[in-house]
């Protein structure tokens, strides 16, 4: 099990930008798959973004598609969610959250999916006012 930190969340203008940070500590997640899943208040968790354990494959959401970029950077043990033109819908406490297993080609098939993800943050809250 490895322990995520998330940071760089704060409160910003719609059409601003945060930069969120995801930094593995004890254990790397080199090998590993990441997502980024948001919950707002009242709502359920959602899929926001995930890159696969080498940056290769990407994939997001609709709703961030165009506006949001998920990178890493496997020596530094840290995946970044880039976030662009931030909206009042963006509120939410962000969570980043590795695969289960590395390597995996199941996460392939399902990466939105938060059952192929095992080890999650404590997440770091986006608040966008209008």
């Amino acid at each position: 099990q490895v322990q995520l930190v998330e940071s760089g969340g704060g409160l910003v203008q719609a059409g601003g930008s945060l930069r969120l940070s995801c930094t593995a500590s004890g254990r790397t997640f080199s090998l590993y798959a990441m997502g980024w899943f948001c919950q707002a208040p009242g709502k359920e968790r959602e899929f926001v973004a995930a890159i696969g354990w080498n940056g290769g494959t990407t994939y997001y959401a609709d709703s961030v598609k165009g506006r949001f970029t998920i990178s890493r950077d496997n020596a530094k043990n840290t995946v970044w969610l880039q976030m662009n033109s931030l909206k009042p819908e963006d509120t939410a406490v962000y969570y980043c959250a590795r695969a289960t297993l590395p390597y995996s080609t199941s996460w392939y098939r399902t990466p939105r999916g938060a059952n192929v993800y095992t080890d999650w943050g404590q997440g770091t809250q986006v608040t966008v006012s209008s």
